[in-house]
Protein backbone atom coordinates (compact mmCIF):
# COMPACT_ATOMS: atom_id res chain seq x y z
CA UNK A 1 0.00 0.00 0.00
CA UNK A 2 2.94 2.72 0.97
CA UNK A 3 4.54 1.41 -2.47
CA UNK A 4 0.87 2.89 -4.02
CA UNK A 5 1.33 6.04 -2.81
CA UNK A 6 4.89 6.92 -3.96
CA UNK A 7 4.04 5.37 -7.51
CA UNK A 8 1.29 7.66 -7.37
CA UNK A 9 3.05 10.84 -6.24
CA UNK A 10 5.83 10.14 -8.63
CA UNK A 11 3.05 10.39 -11.58
CA UNK A 12 1.63 13.68 -9.85
CA UNK A 13 5.31 15.17 -9.66
CA UNK A 14 6.47 14.25 -13.38
CA UNK A 15 2.32 15.47 -14.79
CA UNK A 16 3.52 18.53 -12.74
CA UNK A 17 6.75 19.17 -14.89
CA UNK A 18 4.26 18.47 -17.70
CA UNK A 19 2.07 20.94 -16.90
CA UNK A 20 4.43 23.79 -16.15
CA UNK A 21 6.43 22.67 -19.93
CA UNK A 22 2.74 23.29 -21.67
CA UNK A 23 2.61 26.44 -19.68
CA UNK A 24 5.50 27.60 -20.93
CA UNK A 25 5.27 27.04 -24.55
CA UNK A 26 1.43 28.95 -23.79
CA UNK A 27 3.06 32.16 -22.49
CA UNK A 28 5.29 32.40 -25.51
CA UNK A 29 3.21 31.47 -28.11
CA UNK A 30 3.78 35.56 -29.60
CA UNK A 31 7.44 34.97 -29.22
CA UNK A 32 9.55 35.75 -32.25
CA UNK A 33 11.80 32.61 -33.19
CA UNK A 34 10.88 30.94 -29.96
CA UNK A 35 10.67 27.01 -29.92
CA UNK A 36 8.39 25.09 -28.13
CA UNK A 37 9.59 22.24 -25.41
CA UNK A 38 8.69 18.85 -24.93
CA UNK A 39 8.93 16.93 -21.65
CA UNK A 40 9.75 13.20 -21.59
CA UNK A 41 9.19 10.74 -19.30
CA UNK A 42 10.60 7.20 -18.22
CA UNK A 43 9.57 4.69 -15.93
CA UNK A 44 11.32 3.83 -12.87
CA UNK A 45 13.04 1.32 -11.48
CA UNK A 46 10.82 -2.42 -10.92
CA UNK A 47 10.84 -4.60 -8.06
CA UNK A 48 11.49 -8.21 -9.01
CA UNK A 49 8.89 -10.09 -6.98
CA UNK A 50 9.69 -13.67 -9.12
CA UNK A 51 11.84 -13.28 -11.81
CA UNK A 52 10.94 -14.07 -15.69
CA UNK A 53 12.25 -17.62 -16.89
CA UNK A 54 13.16 -18.78 -13.59
CA UNK A 55 12.96 -22.53 -13.03
CA UNK A 56 9.10 -23.71 -11.63
CA UNK A 57 10.62 -27.62 -11.88
CA UNK A 58 13.14 -29.41 -13.01
CA UNK A 59 11.65 -28.90 -16.61
CA UNK A 60 9.94 -26.05 -16.85
CA UNK A 61 10.58 -22.60 -16.14
CA UNK A 62 8.50 -19.30 -14.72
CA UNK A 63 6.63 -17.90 -18.23
CA UNK A 64 6.64 -14.65 -16.78
CA UNK A 65 7.54 -12.91 -13.82
CA UNK A 66 6.25 -10.44 -11.44
CA UNK A 67 7.65 -6.81 -11.60
CA UNK A 68 6.28 -4.24 -9.76
CA UNK A 69 6.93 -0.30 -11.26
CA UNK A 70 7.66 2.00 -9.45
CA UNK A 71 6.31 5.23 -10.65
CA UNK A 72 7.79 7.70 -13.48
CA UNK A 73 10.21 10.24 -13.74
CA UNK A 74 10.98 13.39 -15.99
CA UNK A 75 13.99 12.16 -18.77
CA UNK A 76 14.56 14.90 -20.52
CA UNK A 77 13.18 18.53 -21.99
CA UNK A 78 13.27 18.57 -25.26
CA UNK A 79 13.64 21.85 -27.45
CA UNK A 80 11.46 20.86 -31.01
CA UNK A 81 13.13 23.19 -33.86
CA UNK A 82 10.72 23.19 -36.80
CA UNK A 83 10.21 26.04 -38.39
CA UNK A 84 7.46 28.47 -36.78
CA UNK A 85 5.39 30.66 -39.12
CA UNK A 86 6.84 33.57 -41.21
CA UNK A 87 5.20 37.10 -40.61
CA UNK A 88 5.57 40.15 -43.27
CA UNK A 89 6.16 43.19 -41.19
CA UNK A 90 7.93 45.39 -43.20
CA UNK A 91 10.62 46.79 -41.11
CA UNK A 92 14.24 46.95 -43.24
CA UNK A 93 16.30 45.30 -39.86
CA UNK A 94 13.64 42.61 -39.39
CA UNK A 95 15.05 39.48 -40.59
CA UNK A 96 13.59 35.63 -40.85
CA UNK A 97 15.60 32.59 -41.39
CA UNK A 98 14.02 30.17 -43.98
CA UNK A 99 15.59 27.07 -43.24
CA UNK A 100 18.50 26.04 -40.81
CA UNK A 101 20.16 28.43 -39.14
CA UNK A 102 21.33 30.64 -35.87
CA UNK A 103 22.20 34.40 -35.67
CA UNK A 104 25.29 35.05 -33.78
CA UNK A 105 25.24 37.46 -30.69
CA UNK A 106 28.21 39.12 -28.97
CA UNK A 107 27.38 39.14 -25.34
CA UNK A 108 28.83 41.92 -22.61
CA UNK A 109 31.71 38.93 -22.19
CA UNK A 110 32.44 38.45 -25.28
CA UNK A 111 31.00 35.23 -25.31
CA UNK A 112 28.63 33.82 -28.32
CA UNK A 113 25.35 33.51 -28.18
CA UNK A 114 22.55 31.96 -30.91
CA UNK A 115 18.83 32.79 -32.09
CA UNK A 116 16.60 32.39 -34.69
CA UNK A 117 14.49 35.94 -33.46
CA UNK A 118 15.72 38.67 -36.10
CA UNK A 119 13.76 41.21 -35.13
CA UNK A 120 17.30 44.02 -34.93
CA UNK A 121 17.15 47.17 -34.50
CA UNK A 122 20.38 50.01 -34.76
CA UNK A 123 21.87 51.30 -31.38
CA UNK A 124 23.61 55.28 -31.06
CA UNK A 125 26.37 53.57 -33.09
CA UNK A 126 24.44 52.82 -35.98
CA UNK A 127 25.16 48.85 -35.23
CA UNK A 128 22.69 45.89 -35.53
CA UNK A 129 21.66 45.16 -32.54
CA UNK A 130 19.09 42.57 -30.61
CA UNK A 131 16.36 44.46 -28.67
CA UNK A 132 18.60 44.08 -25.16
CA UNK A 133 21.35 46.10 -27.53
CA UNK A 134 23.94 42.54 -27.91
CA UNK A 135 25.32 43.43 -31.33
CA UNK A 136 25.44 40.93 -34.36
CA UNK A 137 28.13 38.82 -35.41
CA UNK A 138 30.01 40.05 -37.55
CA UNK A 139 29.19 43.31 -37.07
CA UNK A 140 26.99 45.35 -38.83
CA UNK A 141 27.31 49.39 -38.92
CA UNK A 142 24.85 51.11 -40.52
CA UNK A 143 26.31 54.74 -41.70
CA UNK A 144 23.70 57.65 -39.99
CA UNK A 145 23.41 59.25 -43.51
CA UNK A 146 21.85 55.95 -44.68
CA UNK A 147 18.32 56.47 -46.58
CA UNK A 148 17.72 52.70 -46.84
CA UNK A 149 19.19 49.25 -45.82
CA UNK A 150 19.16 46.22 -48.59
CA UNK A 151 19.56 42.48 -47.32
CA UNK A 152 20.08 39.78 -49.53
CA UNK A 153 18.93 36.07 -49.08
CA UNK A 154 22.76 35.75 -49.01
CA UNK A 155 23.19 37.68 -45.78
CA UNK A 156 24.78 40.51 -48.36
CA UNK A 157 24.17 44.23 -45.99
CA UNK A 158 24.05 47.24 -48.37
CA UNK A 159 22.75 51.09 -47.97
CA UNK A 160 21.59 53.78 -50.20
CA UNK A 161 23.54 56.52 -48.61
CA UNK A 162 22.10 60.47 -49.11
CA UNK A 163 23.52 62.15 -52.17
CA UNK A 164 24.56 58.63 -53.67
CA UNK A 165 23.09 56.61 -57.01
CA UNK A 166 24.59 53.27 -55.95
CA UNK A 167 24.28 51.41 -53.04
CA UNK A 168 27.44 50.55 -50.60
CA UNK A 169 27.99 47.04 -49.35
CA UNK A 170 28.50 47.48 -45.55
CA UNK A 171 28.90 43.68 -44.42
CA UNK A 172 28.03 40.09 -44.83
CA UNK A 173 25.96 38.27 -42.43
CA UNK A 174 26.69 35.09 -41.29
CA UNK A 175 24.77 32.10 -40.01
CA UNK A 176 25.77 29.41 -37.49
CA UNK A 177 24.30 25.21 -37.49
CA UNK A 178 24.85 22.60 -35.20
CA UNK A 179 24.72 19.18 -35.66
CA UNK A 180 22.44 18.81 -32.56
CA UNK A 181 20.53 22.40 -32.51
CA UNK A 182 18.00 20.25 -29.11
CA UNK A 183 21.29 19.76 -27.35
CA UNK A 184 21.73 24.25 -26.67
CA UNK A 185 21.34 25.75 -23.57
CA UNK A 186 18.24 28.36 -23.37
CA UNK A 187 19.68 31.56 -21.55
CA UNK A 188 16.33 33.49 -22.01
CA UNK A 189 16.00 36.46 -24.12
CA UNK A 190 15.59 34.42 -27.10
CA UNK A 191 19.29 33.50 -26.67
CA UNK A 192 20.96 30.00 -26.63
CA UNK A 193 24.65 29.42 -25.94
CA UNK A 194 26.69 26.36 -26.86
CA UNK A 195 27.26 23.09 -25.15
CA UNK A 196 29.17 19.67 -25.32
CA UNK A 197 25.77 17.93 -26.46
CA UNK A 198 25.07 20.49 -29.36
CA UNK A 199 28.16 20.50 -30.78
CA UNK A 200 30.53 23.15 -31.75
CA UNK A 201 29.08 26.01 -34.13
CA UNK A 202 29.95 25.83 -37.87
CA UNK A 203 29.69 28.86 -39.34
CA UNK A 204 28.71 30.20 -43.42
CA UNK A 205 26.86 32.09 -46.10
CA UNK A 206 23.04 31.78 -46.38
CA UNK A 207 21.67 29.29 -48.55
CA UNK A 208 25.38 28.00 -48.85
CA UNK A 209 26.64 23.99 -47.86
CA UNK A 210 22.50 23.33 -46.25
CA UNK A 211 22.18 26.78 -44.16
CA UNK A 212 19.45 28.50 -44.70
CA UNK A 213 18.55 31.94 -46.38
CA UNK A 214 17.49 35.45 -45.03
CA UNK A 215 14.15 37.07 -45.74
CA UNK A 216 14.45 40.97 -44.94
CA UNK A 217 10.87 42.16 -43.93
CA UNK A 218 9.92 38.95 -42.23
CA UNK A 219 10.23 37.54 -38.44
CA UNK A 220 9.74 33.99 -37.58
CA UNK A 221 7.00 33.36 -35.38
CA UNK A 222 7.02 31.03 -32.12
CA UNK A 223 6.18 27.23 -33.48
CA UNK A 224 3.84 26.72 -30.87
CA UNK A 225 0.21 25.48 -31.82
CA UNK A 226 -2.09 26.71 -29.10
CA UNK A 227 -5.05 23.61 -30.09
CA UNK A 228 -1.99 21.35 -29.64
CA UNK A 229 -0.64 22.76 -26.39
CA UNK A 230 -4.44 22.78 -25.19
CA UNK A 231 -4.62 19.20 -25.67
CA UNK A 232 -1.91 18.16 -23.80
CA UNK A 233 -2.46 20.53 -20.79
CA UNK A 234 -5.98 18.52 -20.41
CA UNK A 235 -4.18 15.61 -20.91
CA UNK A 236 -1.65 16.30 -18.20
CA UNK A 237 -4.58 17.31 -16.07
CA UNK A 238 -6.13 14.21 -16.25
CA UNK A 239 -3.20 12.20 -16.02
CA UNK A 240 -2.99 14.50 -12.31
CA UNK A 241 -6.04 14.01 -11.37
CA UNK A 242 -5.88 9.84 -12.16
CA UNK A 243 -2.59 9.61 -9.89
CA UNK A 244 -4.60 11.43 -7.41
CA UNK A 245 -7.19 9.54 -7.12
CA UNK A 246 -4.70 6.28 -7.03
CA UNK A 247 -3.24 8.45 -3.61
CA UNK A 248 -6.77 8.58 -2.26
CA UNK A 249 -7.18 5.20 -2.74
CA UNK A 250 -4.43 3.80 -1.48
CA UNK A 251 -5.07 6.11 1.69
CA UNK A 252 -8.54 4.64 1.68
CA UNK A 253 -7.03 0.77 1.61
CA UNK A 254 -4.38 1.44 4.40
CA UNK A 255 -7.69 3.22 6.19
CA UNK A 256 -9.25 0.18 6.05
CA UNK A 257 -6.56 -2.26 7.05
CA UNK A 258 -5.77 0.05 9.98
CA UNK A 259 -9.54 -0.39 11.00
CA UNK A 260 -9.06 -4.35 11.35
CA UNK A 261 -9.79 -5.76 14.51
CA UNK A 262 -9.33 -9.38 15.79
Amino acid sequence: MIRALWTAASGMQAQQLNIDVVSNNLANVNTAGFKKSRADFQDLMYQNMKTTGAPSTNTTQVPSGIQIGLGAKAAAVTKIFTEGNITQTGNELDMAIEGDGFFQIQMPDGSTAYSRAGAFKRDDQGRVVTSDGYPLIPEIVVPSNATSISIGNDGTVAVMQAGQTTPTNIGNIQLATFSNPSGLSAMGRNLYQESASSGNATTGTPGQNGIGTLSQGFLEMSNVSVMEEMVNMIVGQRAYEINSKAVQAADEMLQQANNLKR
